[in-house]
């Protein structure tokens, strides 16, 4: 073994060499321009580089394609901004498209460089964020120049094949276990919105007398339930004032609720706000307390447009702009979980364009329909939801740490390999 300058992998195999990625990668992509039509998108996810549907919603869409740049099979694209924060840096494509210039997108030097290694290598790099000890702003952002005098460990072309073709089949393997775990979860999803769906629509004794309810979405209910509007349960609703990311601090004074955590941080009920700001720091407040339904209003998803959660906690706080907050005299739980099941999501989507940005207003979610029995049965059946659902979540926890096990397998198996640690026997 012999010393690099490299931190990271600060000790490599003899034989091996560290080259400057100027000498290692091309810079070879042009704009598309004007005939961008022809070309197929392209998106760097944290599955490499992927074709992706351009007339789908979701994410950032610009006015016009023109500026974006061209991506060939072999090639390697680099996310070298926002190091300390992105999902996504590096991708190794395998399809001819276009992505957007935010990128570099640069080829691999044939003769010193295997395309297959140099993904596993930048794999380890950027998953460790590695290059952010690079950066000198606060956004931890290299240049193109700074990349291309950074070394890279090359072991011999045949060696990096060997490695390349190892990695291959033994990440294949764990990402072939990977998912069969994520395809069972999704059915887990999928029952338990079905569980959810099925109580608060059907009620729990299966023997009762059911009635037609007058409304498609719905279908039958049990007899002694009625079917109402959501403006008609509601006392009103409120409408939450921005608050920024830059209000958000550790140690504010005031808990508090942004929009985007409905999507991320909470699933159907939540106790405690994860985030806090200063009072101080908001110009007119908007306040929400035990039992209120929080709803996003803006969102990328059309299937996910105006998702709730509900507020069981004792403190009073504050929701952030985007929010729409509806308070009411029902069992919270299970109006909550009446106005997320699938019945009534599909009332929100309804009719609502795959734009860019969707949103959706107080008047929508006032006109969903929901079957409402009496409040002892609300309660009875949020109890029985509560259970089901804590069940399925401990089979998806179950599931999902399994997951990050074999995840973390494969990133050791890589680190090892891609470093000199271990060498691969014939």
């Amino acid at each position: 073994m012999k010393e690099t300058s490299i931190p990271y992998c600060p000790i490599i195999p003899e034989r091996w060499s560290t080259i400057p990625n100027r000498f290692l990668f091309e810079y070879h992509s042009s704009k598309v321009g004007e005939k961008w039509q022809n070309f197929q998108l392209l998106s760097l996810t944290t599955a490499g580089v992927k074709e992706k549907d351009i007339n789908a919603s979701g994410g950032k869409v610009p006015e016009s394609y023109d500026k974006y740049q061209t991506v060939e099979p072999g090639d390697m694209v680099f996310c070298l901004f926002d190091l300390d924060v992105s999902a996504v840096f590096s991708g190794l494509s395998h399809n001819n498209g276009m992505i957007t210039s935010a990128y570099d997108v640069v080829r691999p030097n044939s003769k010193l460089l295997n395309q297959g290694f140099s993904d596993y290598w930048f794999q380890y790099v950027f998953s460790n964020r590695y290059y952010k000890m690079y950066s000198k702003n606060i956004r931890y952002t290299i240049t193109s120049e700074m990349f291309k005098a950074i070394h890279t460990p090359i072991p011999p072309m045949k060696e990096q094949v060997i490695i390349s073709e190892f990695l291959n089949k033994k990440c294949g393997e764990i990402d072939s276990l990977i998912d069969v775990e994520n395809k069972q979860i999704e059915k887990l999803k999928e029952y338990k919105q079905a569980v959810i769906t099925e109580a608060v629509t059907k009620g729990l004794d299966k023997s009762a007398p059911m009635k037609d309810s007058g409304v498609e979405w719905i279908g039958e209910i049990p007899e002694g339930w009625k079917v109402i509007k959501a403006k008609f349960i509601a006392e009103n609703f409120e409408k939450g004032s921005g608050i920024t990311k830059e209000d958000i601090v550790v140690d504010g004074d005031s808990p508090c609720v942004r929009y985007g955590e409905i999507y991320t941080k909470y699933n159907n009920g939540f106790s405690h706000c994860v985030t806090r700001t200063n009072l101080a720091n908001v110009s007119v407040p908007v306040y929400f307390e035990y039992g209120d339904i929080l709803f996003t209003c803006t969102g990328e998803l059309v299937e996910e447009i105006g998702k709730n959660v509900v507020y069981l906690g004792k403190d009073k706080c504050l929701a952030g702009g985007d929010i729409i907050i509806m308070k009411h005299k029902q069992e919270p739980r299970f109006l909550n979980y009446a106005m997320n099941c699938t019945r009534s999501q599909m009332q929100k989507s309804y009719g609502k364009a795959k734009l860019k940005v969707v949103h959706i207003s107080a008047y929508n979610i006032g006109s969903v329909y929901i079957a409402l029995p009496s409040i002892s049965i609300q309660k009875e059946i949020a109890d029985y939801i509560d259970e089901k659902i804590d069940s399925i979540d401990s089979l998806i926890t179950i599931k999902q740490k399994k997951i990050d096990k074999l995840n973390e397998y494969k990133k050791s198996l890589i680190y090892e390999y891609v470093t000199g640690k271990k060498e691969v026997i014939a």
